[in-house]
């Protein structure tokens, strides 16, 4: 048995279809979305990010700016910066790439971005609204992953889903979007004793660690949806997720492959944060 694949590809393409048209009658209606990303230092992975966010906002119609800024930038002239950018009138999301250099407080960066503005979804009254359940710019990886199991076609409600890794990023705000979906949520971490037991009652699994291959088919109860939220340069130069995905297809139900799965959501969830960002602070929301 082969598991069907959840195409992050093509269901990105599809939500960037109806963004097309959304910005199209923002334009007519004389509102131009506007984001800007900083990027501090040069790492290569933050550099392919941000020209993928940057020929994303081209492709939908955004205005767009990117700020490069030297490894040795200072956080005060980075803060001043994120001011500028949270009183322009033209800018209606700012995404400051993580990570940023070891000088930079990377908590004081977030805290210092508008709440309205936050389309990273990273700042803590953002934080604060989803854990309540209010209203809120939502972080985008998580918030990609529930578009994906949703427009699968996969009800999440009443489900067992099991996240592993328990991040800020990802497995903190994707549990507490699954319960928001009426699932029962687990999380496992590298503390957990029982690890496989737990990930063997998952209806969903999504795994979010950082490790490469880490899960493989010995954790996975056989038709299960497997999300893999991994992206892992292996030794070879090749990408690889969380997930052992030659062993863990056999027996999953469907799951996501990578590259190609959760990934290009990320931007797409980004791209739809900055769209309502902007009908927000223009008062068409």
């Amino acid at each position: 048995m082969t598991a069907q694949l959840i195409s992050g590809k093509q269901i990105s393409e599809e939500i960037r279809g109806g963004l097309r048209k959304e910005v199209e009658q923002l334009l007519s209606q004389g509102l131009t979305p506007g984001l800007a990303v900083v990027l501090v230092g040069e790492d290569p992975a933050s550099q392919v990010y941000v020209r993928n966010k940057e020929k994303a906002c081209q492709d939908l119609g955004f205005y767009s700016e990117v700020h490069r800024l030297p490894a040795s930038t200072s956080e005060e002239d980075l803060l001043v910066l994120v001011d500028k950018l949270n009183h322009q009138d033209s800018i209606h999301g700012i995404l400051v790439q993580l990570p940023l250099p070891q000088h930079i407080h990377e908590k004081s960066v977030i805290d210092a971005i508008s709440v309205k503005k936050d389309v990273d979804g990273f700042h803590p009254v953002n934080v604060g609204n989803l854990m309540i359940g209010d209203d809120s710019l939502l972080p985008c990886t998580p918030a990609g992953v529930i578009e994906l199991i949703k427009r699968a076609g996969i009800d999440i409600s009443g489900k067992h889903a099991v996240v592993i890794g328990r991040s800020n990023i990802v497995g903190k705000p994707v549990s507490l979007l699954l319960q928001r979906e009426n699932a029962t949520v687990t999380m496992c971490h590298s503390r957990t004793a029982n690890m496989k037991e737990l990930t063997k009652q998952a209806d969903i699994l999504v795994v979010a660690i950082g490790r490469a291959n880490f899960v493989d088919a010995s954790f996975v109860k056989p038709g299960a949806v497997v999300i893999d939220v991994g992206m892992n340069r292996l030794d070879n130069g090749k990408l690889a997720g969380d997930v052992d995905f030659e062993s863990v297809k056999e027996i999953s139900g469907p799951i996501t492959p990578v590259p190609g799965g959760v990934g290009p959501m990320t931007i797409t969830m980004l791209m739809m944060n900055t769209v309502l960002a902007a009908k927000r602070l223009k008062g068409l929301a």
